[in-house]
Parts: structure tokens; sequence; C-alpha cells
């Protein structure tokens, strides 16, 4: 039977060189999620693709906090937050999207974690969870109400945008064998919980 996807929106979350093996947050086995990528481009007509896109000096970054190590836990304005390695600084080869990763379809790029003193995980808002990306508007404007989703990492920014995709009442799958986890402290299970409780729809292949 042939699915038809044409009024559906695909997100590819952050498949930038920093999150693959080499790079400066790589979550293992990051780049399995690109032939996955490319090959579902090709079953979608609209595809939005995320870029982590931090300044430099993020208030993300272990070495912007004196005395702290990268993975430590801080009390932002917001909540917690996970400090990080810098990573994916605007305008590096780290923040570029992997080279084997096929943009031309993507009929937009969002850019988050520009802010110097927010992060933002998520496709639809930053970590203050207030603060909107653009993406929810669009896909509200363009008529999607369903989103499939894959990307890096499965637990932290793919998670996230499902989460928020959710509560902003859209219908969310999201593609396992497209996506890769950090799995900090169990963060992968506590996300796939979240998921499954929230309706999401998670799926091995698609």
């Amino acid at each position: 039977m042939t699915v038809d996807f044409s009024n559906d929106l695909l997100v590819l979350i952050d498949i930038q060189n920093d999150f693959c093996p080499g790079g400066a947050l790589a979550v293992a086995d990051g780049d399995a999620v690109v032939p996955v990528a490319n090959r579902l481009m090709d079953r979608f007509d609209h595809v939005v693709l995320t870029q982590d896109w931090h300044p430099a000096g993020h208030a993300s970054f272990a070495s912007s906090h004196e005395d702290r190590n990268p993975y430590d836990l801080i009390k932002a304005d917001y909540g917690d937050q996970t400090l990080w390695p810098d990573h994916c600084v605007q305008g590096t080869e780290g923040a570029a999207f992997h080279r084997d990763l096929r943009t031309t379809p993507a009929e937009m790029v969002i850019r988050k974690g520009f802010r110097p003193s927010l992060d933002s995980y998520s496709a639809f808002f930053e970590n203050d969870q207030k603060t909107p990306t653009g993406l929810g508007g669009y896909c509200t404007e363009r008529g999607f109400g369903h989103i499939v989703m894959l990307g890096l990492a499965t637990d932290f920014c793919v998670a996230w945008s499902a989460l928020d995709a959710r509560r902003l009442g859209f219908d969310v799958t999201v593609v396992l064998e497209g996506c890769r986890a950090i799995d900090l402290d169990g963060s992968l299970d506590q996300a796939i919980d979240d998921m499954h409780d929230a309706g999401i729809s998670l799926i091995q292949t698609l």
C-alpha cells in the first residue's frame, strides 16, 4: 500500500557535523541517520531542517561557567540546564549540515539556540517553553496536521520537538531508525516514556 505524505511535513532535526562521529558533541553512530533522512525526503513533498546555531560563549557551554564541566546540571532562569561542550558555533564547520545530507529538498531551515543566554532543544520553542521559533505558525499556515520527525538526538532535540508539536495539537510520528541518542543518565528511556505518554507514534521504520 502506498501512503500519501503530500500534506504531511518531514522535519529533520540537527543533522550536523558536531553531532556526528568526530564532532564536538558526537552522538554515537549519529551519521547513520543520514541515509534514512535522504531516503525519506524522496517520499515527502514538504521538508524542514533544523540547525543548532549557537554564538560563541553561549550560556549552555560548560566553558562559559567557571569550575563547571560538560554534562553538569545547573539552574538557569528558565529551569534546569545541562551544560555541553562548545558545539555548533555559528559559521563553523561543526555547525554545518553533514556533508552527505541532501539539503536541496528543504523548504525552510529553522535555526535555534542563537540567543546567547537561552538554549533551544525544540524545533518549536526555546527552552523557556515560551519563546517560539516560528515553526508552529508555519505548520498551521501551511495546513500540516501530521509531522514526521527524525534526527539527533532522540532524547533531547528530537523528543523536545515531538513533545512541543504534540502540545500544539499536531499528530506526530518519530522514526526511530533515523534517530540516535545521547542517553545521559537514563535520558533515552525517559524521553521514550514521555513521548509514549503524549500520544506520539514511535515507529522503527517508514
